[in-house]
């Protein structure tokens, strides 16, 4: 049953990653933004799932597992950053490769401590 469920929700969080892609590409974009939004956003629904929903309602493991592992490990996507990076680096667009790692990786560290923040209520500690 579990892998249904996460088949399922896979399938839903990729096809919202396809519509991003759809609505944030544009033939002259140089930069990633729809990568760069997914992952960023991402991170902040993960945080948000395992710090308030799952410990606030009681779900069963697979549904936890569903949402988190199928629904968000497909709408994000560390593989699209890698070969965007490497595009970037092909193409000799050596700080706008090294601005989307930064961009990414603080950025998903941010959204996701931005997550678990408002899991207590923002500007607690």
């Amino acid at each position: 049953m579990v892998y249904l469920l996460v088949g399922a929700a896979g399938f839903l969080g990729a096809s919202l990653r396809y519509f991003v892609g759809v609505f944030f590409f544009h033939e002259s974009t140089v930069f990633p933004f729809a990568t760069l939004t997914v992952n960023l956003l991402g991170s902040f629904l993960l945080a948000r799932l395992t710090t308030g929903l799952f410990i606030r309602i009681s779900l069963p493991s697979h549904i936890k597992t569903a949402l988190g592992t199928g629904f968000i490990g497909s709408f994000t996507t560390f593989s699209t950053l890698s070969v965007e990076t490497v595009n970037l680096l092909l193409h000799g667009k050596l700080v706008l490769a090294f601005l989307y790692i930064v961009a990414s990786i603080f950025g998903g560290l941010w959204m996701s401590r931005l997550g678990f923040q408002v899991k207590k209520g923002v500007g607690t500690e």
